[in-house]
């Protein structure tokens, strides 16, 4: 156990339910004889409220914010790093440096992201267990199913966040949480406002634009495809999203005023000229929703591109096999 080193980078918007299990498992893990190091360091995220802001990322324990911090860091935390790059890395570029004299156990899984599932094959598929970095996916095949039944065969103590989002009506696909502002933590902090009252007010005392999630969470600038947005939205199906595309592409400084923004508008705009032949009205529409929600990671993007071209792949085999058939 000696030889064990757990990490835990602390991105300091996170539901205070999140903070006490994490030093329940450290004070475990350390009377085990393991290491723990709870990191409270200037890395940075994307943001998913930027859409009213040039300001594209979330500086986790922002030095220039203190004042605003979402809550202070633990007294026995890592402040700082010689190997990390404040402000610029994510903490996916930070941790490799920290690890490379030993062997990474990485809890990723390729159900949460098609990225991941691509990467993992690609891996697979040569015949290596081990990335370059020395990471090692113990669980990369787990579904959301399985995660679940090893918690419940183990009887591991979870968060209560899960339990609060599971009685608010949040399927096991959206149980993620991670920091406040991201994409996939950002539905919960409207569901969560009533059982944590002072949260959204410190939330949006750091972010605040983060009042966007009560206001437009069923909307087409988060991306989504709820009962509540179609309600909302009825009669406005008639909008030509090709159009709606066409006009942004043609006024990029307009529409996107930053440089990640145009990068990521570039994308799209390249794929829109591949695929403008073979598209439908709705993959148009999911092209445009990609865009509007802002896409950082290009999950959007990445799933789009699986989807069109899986769907014209998979039409042009039918017709193929028709035509032997005949």
């Amino acid at each position: 156990m000696k030889q064990l080193t757990v990490q835990f980078i602390d991105e300091e918007a996170i539901f205070p339910c999140m903070e006490d299990m994490t030093k329940k498992w450290r004070r475990i893990f350390m009377m085990m004889g393991a290491k723990f190091e709870w990191y409270c360091v200037e890395v940075k995220h994307f943001n998913c409220f930027n859409a009213l802001s040039n300001d594209e990322t979330f500086i986790c324990w922002d030095s220039t914010k203190q004042d605003v911090w979402v809550r202070q860091p633990p007294p026995f935390s890592i402040r700082s790093h010689k190997l990390l790059k404040p402000r610029v890395d994510a903490y996916q570029d930070f941790l490799p440096r920290v690890c490379t004299s030993g062997i990474t156990l990485v809890g990723i899984r390729t159900a949460e992201s098609l990225q991941r599932l691509q990467n993992i094959a690609s891996m697979t598929k040569a015949g290596r267990t081990m990335t370059n970095k020395r990471q090692v996916f113990p669980i990369y095949d787990w579904t959301n199913n399985d995660v679940w039944l090893f918690l419940k065969r183990e009887h591991v103590d979870i968060p209560e966040i899960y339990l609060y989002l599971w009685q608010s009506g949040s399927s096991k696909q959206q149980l993620r949480v991670s920091q406040f502002f991201s994409v996939d933590t950002a539905r919960s902090l409207v569901k969560m406002n009533e059982y944590y009252p002072d949260l959204m007010e410190r939330i949006i005392r750091r972010e605040p634009n983060a009042y966007l999630a009560a206001l437009y969470w069923d909307s087409e600038m988060f991306g989504r495809s709820t009962k509540g947005r179609r309600q909302m939205e009825k009669g406005s199906d008639t909008k030509d999203y090709k159009k709606e595309l066409l006009t942004m592409f043609a006024n990029m400084d307009v529409f996107f005023d930053t440089p990640h923004k145009r990068h990521i508008a570039e994308r799209y705009r390249n794929f829109f000229m591949q695929v403008s032949t073979i598209a439908t009205a709705e993959d148009f529409k999911h092209i445009y929703e990609g865009l509007i929600s802002g896409d950082p990671k290009m999950r959007t993007f990445r799933a789009l591109y699986h989807r069109i071209y899986g769907k014209y792949i998979s039409k042009a085999k039918k017709m193929e096999d028709s035509k032997h058939g005949q």
